[in-house]
């Protein structure tokens, strides 16, 4: 049996939670409710990092709800996007523990590029690499349920990539 702490289990619990909603907002093929339902799943991710004493992690991820929701409302703001950027390098610096704290910071960078001026399969296969450096971070913090969940939306996003390249194929007769 794993000898977990209370904020542990928790924590765990909460990764499990951030699975289903993130899987959710992956399946979708429409831009406005992939990131919609993504910001009740990083709400999930923030409190789990912070329930593992993941300061960095928790730190970027609640500057990416805020990332979420300004992204839905001015795609593509130069502006807006320099200005999350920002916040995301200031909450990095200030949380700051060691190296491996720069995985969730490039997590935070590239999210945001991908967020702000990407859309359809491009913004996708950037969050696909954003994915891969949560995989990382869940991994050397030990949330069972964070890394799942990351793992899954890594295989949804991709299986939906092949989905939206599928309908742009021109059709053959």
């Amino acid at each position: 049996m794993l000898n977990l702490t209370p904020f542990e289990l928790t924590g765990q619990i909460v990764g499990v939670l951030a699975l289903i909603l993130c899987v959710v907002a992956f399946s979708s093929k429409d831009d406005d409710r992939l990131m919609a339902v993504l910001i009740l799943g990083n709400i999930a991710f923030a409190t789990q990092f912070a329930l593992f004493g993941a300061w960095t992690a928790s730190g970027v991820t609640t500057v990416i709800i805020l990332r979420l929701i300004l992204a839905r409302r001015m795609p593509g703001s130069w502006k807006a996007m320099l200005t999350i950027l920002a916040a995301t390098v200031c909450v990095a610096a200030l949380t700051w523990s060691g190296p491996l704290d720069a995985i969730p910071l490039v997590a935070g960078i590239l999210g945001t590029y991908a967020m702000f001026m990407l859309r359809g399969i491009q913004m996708r296969l950037t969050m696909a690499l954003v994915s891969l450096c949560w995989i990382m971070t869940n991994l050397l913090i030990g949330s069972v349920g964070a890394l799942a969940a990351e793992v899954f939306i890594l295989v949804t996003n991709l299986l939906t990539i092949a989905r939206i390249a599928r309908s742009q194929a021109p059709r053959t007769t």
